[in-house]
């Protein structure tokens, strides 16, 4: 579970959404319709600091499990102040030209309630959104930003069918079961129209949806993951287009919550195996390096029955770290993933070095490589990296 608007609030992305709620406000007196962030603007503020404190009173938490309802509990949550819509995959083209994709939507609320506006441009929620690809055999990682209010048709979350938008990036539901999206999005030198179906069913991460992020009640979020979608489509790099097919990840979480004052960032990892298993994890990690109790994740079958992992089932272990040219932050570059219950033994390595993403907050997200130890399976994914 990163930035201008993820959020950390109720869980691992819900670190930056509620930063991201002050910085849009602020962005949009500035700027009004639309701000569209450089990739050469710096790190704005620290995200600790934002995020003490206690939560925002009036919204609903994540106090308890509850009962999801498909498809209706892809839409929006309204009455929580952070939700979002998180796709990644990885893809190739019929030669084996290989790409990375990540396609984000956050929203958040302003209010508990909505509010009558006099004006037509006033507005309950803001919406963000990161766009990212990465061209591995080209060497190079594009990303951009957006972010606009929830006024005048510039975004909005719907569901039943699911319908996300912000500008012309959409998320559109095309069938319930099985359930299937379009992913559109273009900006500069780079676009993507991509069509995922679900091949597994959702899976309820933590106490049956509810991932707890410390022992204080209500820090947590709802979150569930489709952890296999089959992709195909299109992506535009520079002035070529290619037709490309692979898997996708979809991850959702909503809540309303404050971040631990002693939680500085986190590590996520949502891995697709060539055996047909997926794993999820992340390692939420204090200022003193070692990792949060409330570190967990979840373990896919290939049949896609669901065992929780704890913080001691899963051994994580730096081989080495990139320091970024840019920002000079420091982040792992190869990780050692171990599950000895489950003979799982695992090499993690960027498909490229460089995948930071800086926009409203700095953090690293990009396409992994998997490679199995001792014969263990081999594979694909994402990693996420904060706090570095």
């Amino acid at each position: 579970m990163p930035i201008f608007a993820k959020a950390w609030a109720g869980g691992r992305r819900l670190y930056l959404i509620s930063a991201a709620l002050l910085l849009l406000l602020i962005a949009l007196s500035y700027w009004g319709l639309r701000g569209e962030r450089e990739a050469e603007q710096p790190n704005l503020m620290s995200v600790n600091k934002m995020l003490g404190g206690a939560p925002a009173q009036g919204f609903a938490r994540a106090e308890a499990p509850r009962r999801f309802n498909f498809p209706e509990d892809h839409g929006a949550h309204p009455g929580f102040r952070n939700e979002w819509w998180y796709f990644t995959g990885n893809l190739s083209d019929p030669r084996g030209r290989r790409f990375g994709y990540q396609l984000t939507f956050f929203r958040v609320s302003l209010t508990p309630e909505p509010v009558a506006r006099k004006s037509r441009w006033g507005a309950n929620e803001v919406y963000m959104a990161h766009f990212a690809l990465t061209d591995v055999d080209g060497k190079r990682f594009r990303y951009a930003e957006r972010f606009s209010r929830a006024a005048l048709g510039l975004a909005d979350a719907g569901g039943a069918p699911l319908a996300v938008r912000l500008e012309n990036w959409s998320v559109l539901e095309t069938s319930g079961r099985p359930w299937s999206v379009k992913l559109s999005a273009a900006d500069k030198d780079m676009a993507i129209e991509l069509d995922l179906r679900s091949l597994k069913p959702e899976v309820l991460n933590g106490e049956g949806g509810l991932s707890r992020k410390s022992g204080t009640p209500g820090n947590a979020s709802y979150y569930y993951t489709l952890p296999r979608m089959a992709t195909s489509g299109t992506i535009r790099a520079g002035k070529e287009s290619y037709r490309v097919t692979g898997l996708s990840w979809l991850d959702r979480e909503w809540s309303t919550s404050a971040l631990e004052p002693d939680q500085v960032g986190w590590d996520w990892f949502a891995l697709q195996l060539d055996d047909g298993r997926d794993i999820m994890f992340y390692r939420l990690r204090r200022s003193d390096g070692s990792s949060d109790l409330f570190s967990s994740g979840t373990l896919v079958a290939v049949d896609g029955t669901a065992s929780h992992l704890t913080r001691e089932e899963v051994q994580l272990e730096t081989v080495s770290w990139w320091t970024s040219p840019a920002t000079r932050s420091r982040y792992p570059a190869v990780w050692r993933m171990r599950i000895p219950s489950q003979r799982i033994d695992l090499e993690i390595t960027p498909r490229l070095a460089d995948q930071e993403l800086v926009t409203g907050f700095r953090y690293w997200e990009g396409a992994v490589a998997v490679r199995g130890a001792n014969s263990t399976a081999s594979g694909s994914g994402y990693l996420e990296m904060t706090g570095y």
